[in-house]
């Protein structure tokens, strides 16, 4: 199993960090000092909303954006459509049916990837680490806040995600 401090990310996860890093230091943040700008050049600041509003607004962008890079930095990107294997690995698209024989397909996917209305979950999750390492057939029990699950595995497929 990977060690919890990589960031493990696809290409497309990767990339959408990449674009709004983008979009926060090429078009958010320069509009913002232009605002921040104008609003000074009217005098008293200590009532000025826009000039207020704008200096919160560039303190957000500076802080997501350095969040952004060092994820970036510390980024391991893993092409799940090249991965051949029959055990769980991060990438994984894994078919499960549940206790009430209901099939769930979860994809496993870095943590600034997590989509859960898309069962896309984080391999760092509970039930991520329960399925990481099985095969097509073995049972999982998964501990989670709500409760004991248990699933067996139906289906593992690698693919471009």
């Amino acid at each position: 199993m990977p060690a919890k401090k990589d960031n493990y990310i696809t290409p497309k996860g990767h990339q959408a960090l990449v674009d709004e890093l983008n979009q926060l230091v090429l078009t958010e943040r320069p509009e913002i000092i232009k605002v921040i700008q104008w609003a000074a050049s009217l005098g008293d600041r200590s009532e000025n909303a826009d000039y207020l509003y704008g200096k919160k607004r560039l303190r957000e962008i500076d802080k997501r954006s350095n969040f952004l890079r060092k994820r970036i930095e510390k980024a391991v990107i893993i092409n799940p459509a090249i991965i051949k294997s029959e055990v769980v690995k991060f990438g994984a698209t894994v078919t499960v049916i549940n206790e009430d024989e209901n099939e769930i397909i979860y994809t496993i996917v870095g943590q600034d990837e997590i989509d859960t209305k898309n069962n896309r979950i984080s391999w760092r999750s509970p039930i991520g680490k329960a399925l990481m390492g099985k095969e097509v057939g073995d049972d999982v029990e998964v501990k989670t806040p709500s409760g004991t699950r248990e699933f067996e595995i139906s289906d593992i497929v690698y693919q471009e995600l």
